[in-house]
């Protein structure tokens, strides 16, 4: 079952199940005409309206960070918890468009990432 009422949001609201790594397609958020938002570009490249999440490639870079630590003898229980400190905003102004939503001029220029 993709789409699920959920009682705490407002009518016609769906929420996105997912049972493993995988995601709902934006093609079906699409063809439900419903904006949603995920966590990675990738699914904005794809068709979904906006994307706001942690800047995977930084991430990465920390995570090898940690590796060359540990290789050189660091204990891991030592190493500091990093959380991530970039993130990028993504919109896809063609699914906005086909959606009827007109990006605010005031949004624009705070997002990392224009897909028309």
């Amino acid at each position: 079952m993709p789409f699920a009422k959920d009682s705490r949001r407002s009518a016609g609201s769906r929420t996105a199940i997912s049972a493993s790594s995988t995601v709902i397609p934006a093609e079906i958020w699409a063809v439900s005409k419903l904006p949603a938002i995920y966590f990675e570009r990738l699914f904005t490249a794809g068709g979904g309206l906006i994307s706001y999440g942690p800047a995977f490639v930084e991430q990465y870079q920390q995570a090898a960070g940690y590796v060359d630590r540990i290789l050189k003898g660091g204990k891991p229980a030592d190493l500091p918890v990093q959380t991530p400190t970039k993130y990028d905003l993504v919109i896809n102004l063609k699914s906005a468009k086909a959606l009827g939503i007109d990006m605010p001029a005031t949004v624009l220029p705070r997002v990392d990432e224009v897909i028309e």
